[in-house]
């Protein structure tokens, strides 16, 4: 870094904060001015993507700049990783997070904050284990239908101890973020993380911002919507899209306070400004809430993104180069002057601020175990599992932790050692065979022109650009250095191109595995069916076959002619009782409220 030339940073992040609810981004309806006054002072992204979901995830590619999702799910940073805030600490650059963000002091995210060399946190936000109560809170008669457990007690044990605005977590994090700039105005080389967990659900906000958004409502309780499928009303659907629009109102608010900051002190003359998100979120679009559960929309992917750099003096502007969150630690690495680690796989943003100059031909993005997509910017392909297992699948790691607990004891019991990555430093990793909550099988391969069908729903079929996109993916997941399992996971070849032949060959594999067979001349309706194969899924691989020969078994003892999702449940408790089969339906019932299977069919034919 040349010494003695003045330069500052300031990241304020959100999470969960939809673009389609800002003013710059053409939303008429939200009361978010000082979005639109952050615009008019900086470049505003329009194809910003995030690469892989859910939150910590995206904060380890904030920190390296390289995508996480086809190694690893939820983790903390690993011992080999190249942390942007280190790399700035250990030359010079003096680095702050405030946050009130919980999962960084979890055990899934515990080496994030340290890398920073100095931090602050503020308590309550969802389900934060803060204040203690041996006596059940209060909890209003609330719409969800599977809120329960730790985290929904704790959540409403906290709510009780924010009565008050300035109480409330965003408001603390705002003004310790202020304060660190008041005391070190006069100072250099310094990078601020100002971090809210806002507009995040739950959407618990004070009645002045809620003021802001009159409607009609006499329904339940209802700020925390179920990840999955919509089956509320229209009414309770509004009123929660309100609950939101005015918790970003409040975020609107408290960037307010930040641009204020930036016009007393002039800091636009020597001070980067980023304004971003680690992703969206449903709320009912697509007739999903929430994210992680469904295909991965642009209502989720494409984030809001507003940067400032002192350098180029270029506001006011709109760029329409495809960018992502893997971006922001090169551009912040640049902007400091220092050199990029050769794992970041993220670009510096200065030329594409100037002139909207290319960073990438495509964009990868997915969570683990997910969907694998890419984007050219015009078309977005989701490829999912070339069957029902989504396997192979595995973790790779040296820090085994989930993001509350560590590995169980169980899944520790056939580790393997994996040779490096190029990415490791030359350290071998644990290899661990894992799965994951949701299985993206249900939904199918996706392909969607966002220039004939920018709400994305109408997807479609055409191999020859499924050919072309499948390639382009086939190039980055290389150039990830992607382990040989994720290719098998999702039917792709990893040595040589997709043809043709081979494309058809595994569709119609798909097809084939489309069926089940269980030796019975029953009808299976559509909601059986879809119980049928969610249940299949859930169980382990290992019970598949007993499971199949106990249904056919009470379906010959009843001579059921038909099967429903009830004979599905009545199976479950028959063959499973007490607390595992009470268990197994409450996953099935919520993995039914989740997916929308209909490409799956059941054959119950006598041999």
């Amino acid at each position: 870094m040349k010494w003695g030339v003045v330069m500052k940073a300031i990241m304020v992040m959100f999470d969960s904060l939809n673009k389609r609810f800002l003013n710059p981004y053409g939303c008429q309806w939200t009361k978010t001015p000082n979005f639109q006054r952050l615009a008019e002072r900086t470049a505003t992204f329009n194809n910003c993507y995030a690469g892989s979901l859910p939150c910590m995830p995206a904060r380890r590619e904030l920190h390296t700049g390289r995508y996480n999702f086809l190694h690893r799910s939820w983790s903390p940073l690993e011992p080999f990783d190249d942390s942007m805030p280190e790399i700035l600490k250990k030359n010079g650059v003096y680095t702050h997070l405030v946050s009130d963000h919980t999962h960084y002091w979890e055990d899934g995210g515990a080496t994030y904050h340290t890398r920073y060399n100095s931090w602050e946190i503020a308590r309550g936000q969802e389900g934060d284990p803060w204040k203690g109560s041996i006596a059940d809170p209060y909890i209003p008669e609330s719409t969800p239908k599977f809120k329960v457990g730790d985290l929904w007690r704790q959540d409403w044990i906290n709510r009780t101890y924010l009565k008050t605005e300035e109480e409330q977590p965003q408001a603390v994090i705002f003004q310790n973020g202020l304060d660190f700039i008041e005391k070190n105005i006069g100072e250099d080389n310094w990078f601020l993380q100002i971090e809210s967990f806002d507009p995040h659900e739950p959407f618990f906000t004070q009645e002045k911002y809620k003021k802001l958004y009159p409607h009609f409502y006499d329904g339940k309780h209802n700020d925390w919507p179920d990840y999955g499928r919509v089956y509320e009303t229209e009414n309770e659907v509004e009123h929660v899209r309100y609950e939101y629009a005015a918790l970003v109102s409040m975020c609107d608010h408290y960037l307010g306070k930040v641009l204020d900051r930036m016009d007393t002190y002039d800091l636009w003359k020597d001070t980067m400004l980023i304004v971003n998100t680690d992703h969206g979120f449903l709320l009912g679009e697509k007739e999903y809430w929430g994210k992680n559960v469904q295909p991965f929309y642009n209502e989720i992917l494409n984030t809001p993104l507003f940067i400032w750099d002192p350098r180029t003096g270029v506001q006011n502007v709109t760029r329409d180069a495809l960018v992502q969150t893997i971006d922001l630690p090169a551009t912040l690495l640049e902007f400091f002057e220092q050199p990029l680690p050769q794992s970041m796989e993220g670009r510096p943003l200065r030329d594409t601020i100037i002139s909207d100059q290319k960073v990438r031909d495509c964009a990868l993005f997915g969570m683990f175990g997910g969907h694998v997509n890419i984007t050219d910017g015009r078309f977005v392909y989701m490829r999912a599992p070339k069957d029902i297992t989504n396997s192979p699948l595995c973790e790779y790691t040296l820090m085994p932790t989930h993001m509350n607990c560590m590995f169980s004891v169980n899944e520790l019991q056939n580790i393997q050692l994996q040779k490096p990555f190029d990415f490791t430093k030359n350290c071998s990793l644990m290899k661990l065979e894992s799965n994951c909550f949701v299985n993206p099988y249900w939904y199918g391969t996706l392909l969607f022109d966002l220039e004939n069908d920018p709400n994305q729903v109408r997807p479609y079929r055409d191999v020859k650009e499924e050919l072309r996109l499948i390639e382009l993916m086939r190039s980055l997941m290389l150039k990830n250095d992607a382990p040989e399992e994720q290719y098998i996971r999702i039917g792709i070849p990893q040595k040589e191109k997709m043809t043709t032949e081979l494309y058809h060959k595994i569709e119609n594999e798909k097809k084939e595995a489309e069926h089940i067979d269980l030796g019975m001349s029953v009808d299976v309706d559509a909601s059986g069916r879809k119980a049928l194969f969610v249940l299949l899924h859930m169980v382990h691989k290992s019970r598949k076959e007993q499971i199949l020969r106990d249904f056919l078994s009470m379906l010959e003892q009843k001579q059921i002619q038909a099967v429903s999702t009830g004979q599905v449940y009545d199976f479950i408790h028959q063959s499973m009782p007490g607390r595992e089969g009470e268990a197994l339906s409450k996953r099935l019932d919520m993995m039914l409220n989740t997916y929308n299977v209909e490409n799956m069919t059941v054959t119950l034919a006598k041999h």
